[in-house]
């Protein structure tokens, strides 16, 4: 039997179905916002996976390119690996929802949201992220929802709930926010330097328009909802933790966690364990699941220590960061380089210049391929946290962190006309103990202005964590955490941003929401910290934009031509332009408006396709002197080629100031000389004479 349920979400028909489509999966809804159509589904195992110590959730995105009426390109007609835009999407389905899960639950779990129709209008990631809330919450699969998924834009100061695609595109916010009935549960911002107070409205304002959106869903679970599925608890035994804090006291526990260096601490828990696999060598049960025990009573003693004793591991106070450090230039002939250091976290980034041609084109669900001008990418090798494995490449993480760095530096980056190169940054991780995408922004900031970007303003960033206790009242917010505090902790509350406001924000949790109070201290302490760290470790770095670009990175001259005479310069098949190129070495990039880009190394080279491509421009005056090349020689005179494809003619009377009866005589072909226009011949060509230029 199908139900279907509608409602009026920000001014425009949500429409699901129930039992129409994939009634084999657990849970199944068939959205429609506007004419975006998806198919949501949430599938689940009916066993347990064995020998994991975490639930092993999967979330997709699946971009099909029949929803918009396009085939995919390239010689393969079929849709290729997951976007950087699905994977981003998938993350940002996932964070919210993975919490709501029972931590015991070890079953395989899919979420998977099928794009198959976009209105530009309604955006389908927020459909699928809305689709996926109510396909898990109607499903038998155990999940303590219902929760809802907003999108916030922002033009002029006004602020709109679930934006089109031209409205987000261009808007000054970028906001998703996720609540349960009482809480936020999930944050993911850009934002053109907006102010604290003004981001609060605006997730605020989201968490209420989720409201709505719980309320069909709860009447959905009423109508349409199955009974939650048993499952088999992964849970460690209550008696095992009695005896192992019989063996290993939590005063010993406490004294083998709390230490300032990672690799003492990683050495302590190893002795720990060891103590516990030999007390529990009879145990083959126990023994099975002692790595999880283990890691379940360090999170105890320290999430114990921070919020009764407002001790944190490394010693620190609650407020306070690491130790910062940071210096730019430390990596010879790249065009900029910089490292910072907080703590253990450990970021060198290095930027690369080049013609806006090699920009990164992007094909995605729309009518246009767009260009991304700046490319931000991370890179986390095993050796940054003493580990061995082989690298295969870029993972969900580390798309996810160089988005996150990307959508930090985007609003003070200059325009296109101000500074005409398409940049990359890439982010190599050298050491990890927290917050490396933080890292990684500050490092970029830095690498940039030593690069000679000319940025608006310094971006930092920084993430805060928190531990909670039984009340909503009983909680401690920690500034700038380290891995220990993240593992252990409830959230990752990671904000980029400038003097003037954010730029970003990603909030992670690993419970059930957070109070406004949280919310608020998070933001307010992030805002103190970047400040901080741009006072103290940044701008005695580098304090500001390097005037020009570095020796070894191109440089760029722009000129603007007549858009009809882009046509001289390109030249037929490109012949022309292809021409100057060849000769000079350089790269040209023209825009349909005119505005012509000449990159090089060498500073003759350019200056010399300059002047070719602004002799071909030209309108041909009278008394004008060119340089050229003699090209052919015939009976009544020769030519001379000016400028790639453009000749003119000297005719034998206008060679040599002396009488001569063969132009051979004065000239050869491949000779350079210096002609003055004589305006045009009776059959419309360029007349040059040679006689007549101007002695020096």
């Amino acid at each position: 039997m199908v139900k279907t349920f509608t409602m009026d979400l920000a001014g425009r028909p949500l429409k699901v179905e129930v039992g129409k489509v994939a009634k084999q999966a657990n849970g199944a809804v068939f959205i429609q916002y506007g004419e975006t159509t998806v198919l949501c589904t949430a599938t689940a195992s009916d066993k347990p996976r064995e020998g994991i110590d975490f639930f092993p959730l999967s979330v997709e995105f699946e971009e099909k390119f029949y929803s918009v009426g396009k085939i995919p390109g390239g010689f393969n007609k079929r849709e290729g690996k997951a976007s950087e835009n699905s994977v981003l999407t998938s993350r940002v389905i996932d964070r919210p929802m993975r919490p709501l899960f029972p931590k015991d639950y070890r079953n395989d779990v899919t979420l998977n949201n099928l794009v198959m129709s976009v209105d530009p209008e309604c955006r389908p990631e927020i459909v699928a992220m809305i689709g996926t809330a109510m396909a898990t919450c109607i499903s038998d699969i155990p999940f303590d929802g219902p929760c809802a998924m907003t999108q916030m834009g922002m033009i002029d100061g006004e602020l709109i709930v679930n934006p089109s695609q031209e409205q987000w595109d261009k808007g000054d916010l970028k906001l998703t926010v996720a609540s349960t009935k009482e809480k936020v549960i999930m944050i993911e911002a850009g934002a053109n330097e907006i102010s604290d107070e003004k981001m609060l409205e605006a997730i605020y304002k989201a968490h209420d328009v989720n409201q709505t959106v719980i309320a069909l869903i709860d009447q959905m679970v009423a109508e349409v909802g199955k009974p939650k599925h048993a499952y088999e608890s992964c849970a460690i035994p209550e008696e095992m933790f009695a005896k192992m804090k019989e063996i290993v006291t939590p005063e010993e526990m406490e004294e083998a966690v709390f230490t300032d260096e990672k690799q003492v601490r990683e050495e302590n828990i190893k002795a720990v364990t060891a103590k516990l696999e030999e007390a529990f060598a009879d145990n083959e049960e126990w023994l099975a699941v002692l790595g999880e025990a283990v890691y379940q009573y360090q999170k105890k003693t320290v999430r114990k220590m921070i919020l009764k004793d407002h001790k944190r591991p490394d010693g620190r106070a609650i407020d306070q960061i690491r130790p910062l450090s940071a210096e730019v230039d430390l990596i010879p002939r790249v065009h900029g380089s910089a490292m910072f250091t907080r703590g253990q976290t450990q970021i060198c980034d290095v930027v690369t210049l080049a013609p806006l041609s090699e920009a990164q084109k992007v094909d995605g669900l729309d009518d246009n391929i767009h260009e991304k001008r700046y490319m931000h990418h991370y890179n986390f090798p095993s050796y940054s946290v003493g580990e061995t494995k082989p690298s295969r490449g870029p993972g969900r993480r580390e798309i996810g962190h160089g988005a996150l760095a990307e959508r930090a530096l985007l609003p003070v980056l200059p325009s296109v006309e101000e500074f005409p190169y398409a940049i990359r940054a890439v982010s190599e991780t050298f050491e990890s103990n927290g917050s490396t995408s933080m890292a990684s922004t500050c490092a970029s900031c830095m690498s940039l202005m030593a690069a000679g970007v000319p940025i608006k303003r310094m971006v930092a960033g920084i993430s805060c964590g928190l531990v909670t206790g039984d009340t909503d009242d009983d909680y401690i917010v920690l500034t700038d955490i380290q891995g220990l505090e993240d593992f252990f902790g409830d959230m990752d509350f990671k904000v980029t941003g400038t003097t003037e406001g954010i730029t970003a924000i990603q909030m992670d949790i690993k419970i059930h929401g957070l109070t406004r109070p949280i919310v608020e201290e998070a933001i307010r302490r992030t805002h103190e910290a970047r400040l901080f760290i741009m006072d103290t470790c940044m701008k005695p770095a580098i304090s500001e934009p390097r005037a020009t670009v570095g020796e070894y990175a191109p440089k760029i001259v722009q000129i603007q031509i007549d858009p009809q005479k882009i046509g001289d310069v390109v030249g037929q098949r490109g012949k022309t332009i292809n021409e100057i190129i060849d000769r000079t070495g350089v790269k040209i990039d023209i825009t349909d408006e005119g505005a012509v880009s000449v990159c090089g190394t060498d500073k003759a080279a350019m200056d010399e396709a300059i002047n070719m491509i602004q002799t071909i421009t030209t309108d041909f005056e009278k008394g004008q002197i060119f340089t050229g090349k003699v090209v052919s020689i015939k009976e009544f005179g020769a030519f001379v080629e000016f400028a790639p494809g453009k000749e003119g003619m000297v005719h034998i009377s206008k060679v040599s100031n002396e009488r001569i009866d063969h132009v051979e005589d004065v000239l050869t072909l491949g000779d350079t000389v210096k002609v003055i226009c004589l305006g045009k011949d009776k059959m419309g060509r360029i007349s040059f004479s040679i006689k007549d230029v101007p002695e020096a």
